[in-house]
C-alpha cells in the first residue's frame, strides 16, 4: 500500500528510473518545474530557466544575510542602548584631534536698542551737521491750515437765572498741575449737569509733588467764579447752615468712591439722589472720574472751564508774560519765534523707564536705588523680566537732551534757533545737557531767563513752576513733546484752541527715532531726510479733529463749544 503511493507520486513527478528502481520521495515543485523544462529539451527555454534560477538563488542569498544580521541584533538588544554612547565617544575623540584655533568663533551681537549709541552717532555726524546750518525750519515748519470750518470759542454772553440748586459738591483734586486741572474741569461738568453748586476744589497734598498750594495760589479764583456764573454756581466754601448738620467736619460728609472713567449717566442715577437727600456730598479722589465720552452739554462745560474759566493767578501770569517777552527778544533774528521743548529726563522718569544709557555699574546702582525709593518692590518682584533693548525699540525710553538736539537739527532747525526748555531737574544735568547746548547755544530755561529774586516765590512749589513752563510753551511758535503725560496733552488742546485748530506741535515717532539713532552707518543726509519727513507728518497731524473717546482737553470740539445759546442750556437743564 505504502509502495503503491510512492510509485504513484513518482510517476506524477515524471521520474526516469526503471520499474525495478527503489522509489524516492516527491521532489520540490520548483525543482520539478526546472527538471520538466530541461526534460522537454527546448534550448531557449532551458537558457531562460537557468537564468531565472540564478537570480532566485542570488536574491535568496541577500535575504538570508539580512535575516542573519537582524537575528543577531535582536538577540543582542543592548547594542541599541550603547549606540549613542559609542557615537558621543567617537565625536569626542574626533574633536580632541582638532586644534581650537581652527574652530570658527561665534560673534555675539548685542540686542537692538540694548546699547545707547546716540553719543557715537553725534560724534560721527557732528562735522556734517555743523556744515549744514543754512536751512531754518521756523520759517516753513507749518504748511497745513485747519480745514474744519470756523473755529469758534465757547463764549456765552447771554445772562439768565439758574434753577434752584440740588445741593453742594465738594471734590478733592489729586495729582500734579494738569491732573488737578482735569479734576477741576470734570467737577464743573458734573456740577453743571446735576444742577449742583460746586465748592472750590481742594488740592490734595501728594508726597511726590510736595506742593501745598491752594486753588487761589495757582488760579485766579475770582475770574473762575465769574466766568462760570451763567452755567454753574461756584462758592469758595460750604455755607454754615449746611456744615452744622455734619458737625462742621467734612469727614462726616458722605464720600462717594467713584470708579475711574465713570459715565455721566452714573452720576445722574447714583450720585444725584444722594445729593438731593444729603444736600452735600464729597467725592475724593476725583482724578479721571468722568468718561471722555459724554453728551455735548457736558463737553461744553469741560471746554468752558478749561479754556475760559481757568486762568493762572496774577503772580504766575505776570512772571510768565515777562519770560515770553524775553524769549521773543532772544529770537529777534527769527521774528520773535521760538521753539519750546518739554523734556522729561528727570531721575525719576529715567529710573521708571528701566532704560540703559551709560550702562555703567554706577548708573545701575543709582537708578535701582531711585526705583526702590519711588516704587518699592514694583520692579523687583519675582517673575518680572525687564528688557531695556525692547523698551527702547518700542519707543518707551525718554529722549535724552542729546537726542532732542539731534532730532531738531535733523528737522532743519539751525543753531541760531531760540529754544525754551520746560523741564524739571535733568538727570546728570552737567554731562547730559552739554551736547544740547553745543547744538543750540541760545537754549533757555525759566532759571536762566528769570533772576533768583523773580523765581523765589515759586521755587519750592512744583505746580506753580509747572504753570510758568505751561504759559511760555503755549505762546511758542513750535512746541515739541518728547514723552507722554498730562502736560503735553493739555498743551496740545490749548494750542489748538488759541491757534484756530492747529496744535503747532511736533510729536516725534519714537520707535522710528530709536531705529535711526541705533544705526551705526547712517549718514547725515539720510538722517536729515527722514527727520524732515517726520516733522512734516507732525504738521499734518496737528489739524486732526476729535475722534471717539479722545480727551476733550487734547482735541477741543468746536461743535460742542458753539452750543452756548439759551435753548441748548434749557434742554440740558430739563434733561437733569
Amino acid at each position: 500500500m505504502q509502495n503503491h503511493a510512492y510509485n504513484r507520486l513518482g510517476s506524477l513527478g515524471g521520474g526516469g528510473g526503471g520499474s525495478g528502481a527503489v522509489p524516492s520521495p516527491p521532489s520540490s515543485p520548483r525543482r520539478g518545474a526546472g527538471r520538466r523544462s530541461s526534460g522537454k529539451g527546448g534550448s531557449a527555454r532551458a537558457g531562460a530557466g537557468a537564468g531565472a534560477a540564478g537570480a532566485v538563488r542570488g536574491g535568496g542569498a541577500v535575504r538570508r544575510a539580512a535575516r542573519v544580521v537582524l537575528a543577531a541584533l535582536l538577540r543582542r538588544q543592548a547594542v541599541f542602548l550603547f549606540a549613542p554612547l559609542l557615537y558621543v565617544a567617537a565625536m569626542l575623540l574626533y574633536m580632541g584631534s582638532i586644534s581650537l584655533d581652527s574652530v570658527p568663533r561665534i560673534i555675539s551681537r548685542p540686542a537692538p536698542g540694548s546699547l545707547y549709541r546716540s553719543p557715537q552717532l553725534y560724534a560721527r555726524l557732528r562735522a556734517d551737521m555743523d556744515a549744514d546750518n543754512a536751512t531754518d525750519a521756523l520759517a516753513t515748519v507749518w504748511r497745513h491750515a485747519y480745514k474744519g470750518g470756523i473755529w469758534r470759542p465757547c463764549i456765552n454772553n447771554i445772562t439768565y437765572d439758574l434753577p434752584e440748586s440740588n445741593g453742594y459738591i465738594y471734590v478733592e483734586a489729586n495729582g500734579g498741575l494738569n491732573q488737578q486741572r482735569a479734576s477741576i474741569c470734570n467737577a464743573v461738568a458734573v456740577a453743571g449737569f446735576l444742577n449742583a453748586t460746586l465748592v472750590i476744589p481742594n488740592f490734595h497734598y501728594h508726597s511726590i509733588w510736595r506742593d501745598p498750594s491752594k486753588f487761589s495760589d495757582i488760579y485766579d479764583e475770582e475770574h473762575f467764579v465769574q466766568r462760570l456764573k451763567n452755567d454753574v454756581r461756584v462758592v469758595d466754601k460750604v455755607p454754615e447752615f449746611i456744615m452744622e448738620r455734619f458737625g462742621h467736619n467734612l469727614s462726616n460728609v458722605f464720600n462717594f468712591k467713584i470708579k475711574a472713567w465713570s459715565s455721566i449717566r452714573y452720576y445722574k442715577e447714583a450720585v444725584l439722589p444722594k445729593l438731593i437727600e444729603e444736600r452735600l456730598i464729597r467725592i475724593s479722589p476725583f482724578a479721571n472720574r468722568l468718561s471722555f465720552d459724554a453728551p455735548s452739554a457736558v463737553q461744553r462745560l469741560r471746554c468752558l472751564a478749561n479754556f475760559e474759566a481757568l486762568k493762572f493767578s496774577k503772580p504766575i501770569t505776570t512772571l510768565s508774560d515777562i519770560l515770553v517777552s524775553r524769549m521773543r527778544e532772544k529770537s529777534a533774528e527769527n521774528n520773535g519765534k521760538y521753539v519750546a521743548v518739554h523734556l522729561r529726563f528727570e531721575e525719576d522718569m529715567v529710573a521708571f523707564s528701566c532704560c540703559v544709557f551709560d550702562g555703567g555699574e554706577k548708573e545701575k546702582k543709582e537708578l535701582d536705588a531711585a526705583r526702590e525709593r519711588g516704587w518699592r518692590g514694583k520692579f523687583t518682584r519675582p517673575g518680572r523680566v525687564i528688557r531695556p533693548g525692547a523698551i527702547r525699540m518700542n519707543g518707551k525710553c525718554p529722549l535724552t537732551p542729546l537726542e532732542v538736539g539731534l532730532m531738531l537739527r535733523g528737522m532743519g532747525f539751525s543753531n541760531n534757533t531760540a529754544i525754551y526748555l520746560a523741564s524739571g531737574r535733568i538727570y546728570k544735568s552737567e554731562k547730559n545737557m552739554a551736547p544740547l547746548l553745543e547744538m543750540f547755544p541760545l537754549l533757555q530755561t525759566k532759571e536762566t531767563l528769570a533772576s533768583d529774586e523773580e523765581l523765589a516765590p515759586f521755587k519750592n512749589f512744583s505746580s506753580r513752576m509747572a504753570a510758568i513752563d505751561y504759559t511760555v510753551c503755549v505762546h511758542s511758535e513750535v512746541f515739541v513733546t518728547t514723552q507722554g503725560g498730562n502736560f503735553p496733552h493739555f498743551l496740545l488742546g490749548h494750542r489748538r484752541y488759541i491757534y484756530g485748530g492747529h496744535s503747532k506741535t511736533i510729536k516725534p515717532d519714537k520707535r522710528r527715532l530709536a531705529i535711526l539713532f541705533d544705526s551705526p552707518r547712517i549718514g547725515w543726509k539720510s538722517l536729515k531726510r527722514q527727520l524732515v519727513n517726520m516733522r512734516t507728518h507732525s504738521d499734518a497731524k496737528g489739524i486732526e479733529m476729535k475722534r471717539a473717546n479722545e480727551s476733550i482737553y487734547t482735541f477741543p470740539c468746536p461743535d460742542c463749544m458753539c452750543r452756548s445759546n439759551k435753548s441748548e442750556h434749557s434742554k440740558s437743564i430739563q434733561a437733569r
